[in-house]
């Protein structure tokens, strides 16, 4: 089961109208807006497929201006990535090997220097081991 949040935006006008459209559309869970004009709603799909089929009922709704998939998630990735995690050492074997020098060891934790494709895809190749 795949869940995904999105923020449809459409203008301050026609807010009223889109709440209403987008809590009738049956594909989607209403959660908030703003006067603004931005919405909050989430959909559920069996895979990203009927995510997507979703998501365009929701961009044919008139008066929509965007509606961009924010956050998702994926029951069976947690389930597999969890997997990894339990299966794995708590602490790296590299921190515990004396012939590896301390400045050889790559520090992943800077969220904002970290390339999160990489650590991504590294992070699943782990689990293909």
């Amino acid at each position: 089961m795949n869940v995904s949040s999105i923020v449809v935006k459409t203008v301050p006008k026609f807010l009223e109208e889109v709440v209403q459209s987008l809590k009738d559309c049956e594909v989607c869970d209403y959660h908030m807006h703003d006067e603004e004009g931005r919405i909050i709603i989430t959909i559920e799909g069996a895979g990203v497929e009927e995510e997507l089929k979703k998501l365009r009922v929701i961009e044919a709704i008139p008066h929509v201006i965007t509606a961009d998939m924010q956050m998702a998630y994926s029951e069976d990735e947690l389930n597999e990535h969890m997997e990894v995690l339990s299966n794995s050492d708590v602490v790296p074997k590299m921190l515990n090997d004396e012939d590896i020098d301390p400045r050889d060891i790559v520090y992943n934790g800077d969220l904002k220097k970290k390339d999160l494709e990489g650590f991504a895809r590294r992070f699943d190749e782990t689990g293909k081991k």
